[in-house]
């Protein structure tokens, strides 16, 4: 149950108060008078939902359960993976295979067992959002995929909650508070996704393993501001940093009055379906299938090399990708170089696309097909991760 607006319980009787443990805990917020004994407080009374327990929600909930946050409520369905530990030290290695809410939690109340912890195991989507996210003061986004994050901050104004939001890419990250109330929210930022495939996630594009403990760190300092009702939160602005310059920038965000959400005459009065929105939901061809290419499993695609069938596989993935780990007798041409190099793949021979999860795959076919290639092309489903998981459990997944 949230609280009231004015910061009181809802029981009636104001904010808790403070144990001598807590006391203890917190002094070194208690001797700043701009957080004092009022303000822990304040953030014992406070009710914080952390939209994933990623790179971003690791130190985001470390800090927030360090801080003295009451109710931190965390949404988030993935398994920890090895691929994670480089950045989400939230996690460690014994939780592989864990859910991620729960070592989340493990280690939350390892920090501060003073912590109430509300999981929510389950994807954040249009039919969930409003009930979870009207529970809380004050969401954090930290997800890491366009549909969450307009559906985050369609939710948060519908609901009147604040937004702190949090970005990350190789070396670049950025952070901000959309409060519709006092100013922009991410539409009036972004107000239109990017095409489906044009940003590559972390996990094809990479991520410096301490950039979102930065951004992360900024929004754990951004949501305790807000609690506290001081300080300059980010409100209309947008703080963009450089971990391998470091360099920051700071952009000045304005109210849409067009946003289709949050301006004048909005458009948008309840949540929508954001992969749609996001372009990520292809039509089906007639037969069932969402695209118009083939698809080859790893297992096909091993039973057709031992049948030494006449074929040829093409890796799409970058240079330095395909020195980390590659299939057999494959043929490197970059997504980026597919077109320029079409004349290397022969259009007589069944041809194999390969990536590391079967994305870039599809989009190559995709371009080649539009390009006019009349050549029989295969998608192969889960790249190579599919690989080292049907065939080879000795390719390293990456």
């Amino acid at each position: 149950m949230a609280h009231n607006s004015n910061g009181s319980s809802p029981h009636g009787g104001g904010l808790p108060d403070l144990s001598k443990d807590e006391i203890e805990r917190y002094s070194r917020h208690l001797l700043l008078p701009e957080v004092g004994v009022e303000g822990q407080r304040k953030l014992k009374n406070a009710r914080v939902l952390m939209v994933g327990t990623g790179g971003l929600g690791a130190p985001l909930g470390m800090y927030l359960a360090a801080a003295g946050v009451g109710t931190l409520g965390i949404v988030d369905f993935d398994l920890v993976e090895a691929s994670n530990l480089q950045r989400q030290i939230i996690h460690g290695t014994r939780d592989i295979g864990r859910p991620k809410i729960a070592s989340a939690r493990d280690r939350i109340k390892q920090i501060n067992p003073k912590v109430n912890v509300e999981p929510h195991e389950t994807r954040l989507t249009s039919k969930n959002a409003v009930e979870i996210i009207r529970e809380y003061d004050i969401i954090v986004d930290g997800t890491d995929n366009f549909p969450t994050r307009y559906l985050v901050n369609d939710a948060c104004v519908l609901l009147g909650k604040p937004n702190v939001h949090g970005a990350i890419f190789r070396f670049e990250g950025q952070a901000s508070v959309f409060d519709a109330d006092r100013g922009a929210c991410y539409r009036c930022l972004y107000h239109e996704p990017p095409p489906p495939g044009m940003v590559p996630s972390c996990a094809e594009g990479g991520v410096l393993g301490v950039l979102p403990g930065i951004v992360g760190s900024i929004q754990a300092n951004e949501t305790i501001k807000l609690i506290l009702g001081g300080g300059e939160p980010l409100i209309n602005r947008l703080v963009l940093f450089d971990a391998w310059t470091m360099r920051f920038r700071e952009l000045k965000l304005r109210k849409d009055p067009r946003c289709p959400v949050c301006g004048e005459n909005p458009a948008i009065r309840e949540l929508i379906d954001y992969e749609e929105f996001c372009g990520l939901k292809v039509p089906s061809n007639g037969n069932g299938a969402g695209h118009d290419y083939e698809e080859i499993t790893a297992s096909e695609l091993k039973r057709r090399i031992d049948n030494n069938d006449r074929l040829q596989i093409i890796d799409v993935r970058e240079p330095h990708e395909y020195e980390i780990v590659k299939l057999p007798n494959t043929k490197l041409i970059p997504l980026g170089q597919i077109l320029n190099r079409k004349a290397e793949i022969e259009p007589g021979l069944d041809a194999v696309i390969v990536c590391k999860v079967g994305k870039r795959s599809a989009r190559a076919i995709e371009s080649l097909k539009k390009d006019g290639y009349n050549g029989r092309l295969f998608n192969l489903r889960d790249g190579i991760i599919g690989w080292s998981k049907e065939v080879d459990r000795n390719i390293a997944i990456y």
